[in-house]
């Protein structure tokens, strides 16, 4: 530190007033004109306005106190030690203080020296459920006081390069946005066919789209033959047995759903003859059980969960990406009354709370298990490709045509009713793989650059640290911006300053009164 600095207390150079809560059982209190802040509105440099007001009823029937414009308020109990510069005049709650000058000091360079002293704030704060700081602890920090010129020098450089700062975070939150446009752009022309369509023209031996309609039925009804065929010998085996025991069950057909009408069709982009929109009846696998959404809540409560066994999938591993994440099992005889919801290795799982319509293909290794409620399941047919089912799933082109479908409503809420509207593109395998290639080739640039992007805001942050870190150590301002300083008519060093200080101690120090004895009366 240098020696035009000095080392203080906190407390030596400002003190705290504390406000409170009106009775929130008093109506007359509430609702009023004059704002009332609490910790939830501390957030970034200036407070400009509450989400609580009060009355002047409320303020003089409570112990609330009043932060005027251009004081500082600091946090003490929640998120202790976050400053904030209040450009109203509020009232505050408990949990904030507004910070009282006892000497002349620049308000900015205070407000900057506090952001500086966040994390000693924490450091002497204390709680076992929330966190908040006592105020002697406050008053006792260290605290490195420059002389006035030097103070208004500070701020200046602060603001000019935490304005440079910004500038390039700015820029670089810009480009992240460009990135999201470009992603979906990206996806958009994949699935009108745009990113194959030198690749289609290359090719000789493409099915049609009624031939791919065609192989899928005929597939379908292969299907359906090898059921009835095992059912048969199981009926024959029961009858066998002297028919003990339940008779075994028909297979069934799988249901076709209604195609896309015309003017669906008619509102989709136009593409190749060997692509084709359909249902998503077309693509989902064989069996009965191919599209499910999870069952009812009240058959898997968290009292069937065990700590090994079966696995519960749910919201925590579609929206993490990891089908590993998370230990919730049922043992085995749950899992059979759930059967119908038994997920395997290829499975398309979608979320339909929270982060709707986030995708996760189980890898091939994934665990036998079960889906919760909050999830439907899609096995998809040898036709369709796991990794472009969710690329095109995840993507705005799908939601942009289901909320034409819905006339304006979008894809906060998801079921397996609405799942089973949506159209779906249909190209041969080969297609569907290229076009994963092309995705991902351009994507994996996206996901470079975002990488970058993403450090570069980190490191922001952390210069923006350091910026504070020196300039509160007497290490922002060089040499000649020094000199300049002490030039000015109100420079003076920091031992006048104290001197100043301590004299302000002890004129405004209470006097000690001599207690008067009293001789006992004989």
């Amino acid at each position: 530190m240098r020696e035009d600095w000095v080392e203080v207390k906190l407390g030596d150079i400002c003190d705290f007033v504390g406000g409170g809560t009106p009775s929130k059982r008093n109506p007359n209190f509430w609702n009023g004109e004059l704002p009332w802040a609490s910790i939830k509105d501390i957030k970034g440099d200036f407070l400009k306005s509450t989400q609580d007001f009060i009355t002047e009823d409320g303020l003089i029937n409570s112990s609330a106190n009043l932060a005027m414009p251009n004081e500082i308020i600091l946090a003490t109990r929640i998120n202790p030690g976050k400053p904030i510069i209040s450009k109203i005049k509020t009232a505050i709650n408990q949990d904030l203080k507004v910070v009282k000058t006892k000497i002349d000091i620049n308000s900015k360079f205070l407000f900057y020296s506090l952001k500086s002293l966040e994390k000693d704030i924490i450091k002497v704060s204390s709680g076992t459920t929330v966190l908040g700081v006592n105020l002697n602890n406050l008053r006792a920090i260290n605290y490195n006081l420059a002389p006035l010129p030097i103070q208004r020098a500070i701020v200046f450089k602060i603001e000019t390069l935490f304005s440079d700062l910004d500038n390039g975070i700015a820029d670089l939150k810009k480009a992240q946005e460009q990135l999201k446009i470009y992603r979906q752009a990206v996806l958009k022309k994949a699935f009108e066919g745009e990113l194959t369509k030198t690749w289609r023209e290359q090719q000789t031996d493409l099915p049609s789209a009624d031939e791919l309609l065609e192989q899928i039925k005929q597939e379908r009804q292969k299907h359906y033959e090898q059921q009835l065929d095992n059912w048969k010998q199981a009926v024959k085996a029961w009858e066998d047995n002297g028919k003990e025991g339940k008779k075994p069950s028909k297979p069934k057909t799988t249901i076709e759903l209604p195609p896309l009408s015309e003017e669906e069709l008619n509102n989709l982009p136009k593409t190749s003859k060997s692509w084709h929109w359909c249902k998503i009846d077309k693509i989902a696998g064989h069996n009965a059980n191919a599209l499910k959404a999870g069952p009812f809540g009240s058959s898997l409560k968290k009292e069937f969960y065990t700590p090994h066994g079966y696995k519960i999938y749910g919201q925590e591993q579609v929206i993490s990406g990891d089908s590993k994440f998370g230990d919730y099992y049922v043992n085995e005889e749950k899992y059979k009354d759930l059967i119908n919801c038994a997920v395997f290795p290829l499975d398309i799982l979608i979320s339909l709370v929270g982060t709707v319509g986030k995708v996760l293909v189980l890898p091939e290794d994934a665990e036998m298990g079960v889906i919760n409620p909050r999830l439907v399941k899609i096995t998809l047919n040898g036709f369709y490709d796991s990794i472009f089912f969710k690329f095109y799933f995840e993507s705005s082109f799908l939601k942009s045509l289901y909320k034409v479908k819905n006339h304006g409503t979008t894809m906060d809420v998801l079921n397996l009713t609405s799942i089973k509207e949506l159209p779906y593109p249909l190209c041969s395998l080969q297609e569907q793989h290229q076009i994963v290639r092309e995705i991902e080739s351009r994507l994996s640039v996206c996901d470079k650059i975002e990488q970058n992007i993403s450090e570069a805001l980190n490191k922001s942050e952390a210069l923006r640290q350091s910026i504070l870190k020196k300039a509160f150590e007497s290490k922002l301002l060089s040499d000649a911006e020094i000199n300049a300083c002490k030039q000015e008519a109100d420079y003076e060093p920091a031992s006048v300053l104290l001197e100043r200080i301590k004299y302000n101690q002890k004129v405004t120090a209470p006097r000690q009164t001599k207690k008067v004895k009293t001789s006992k009366k004989k």
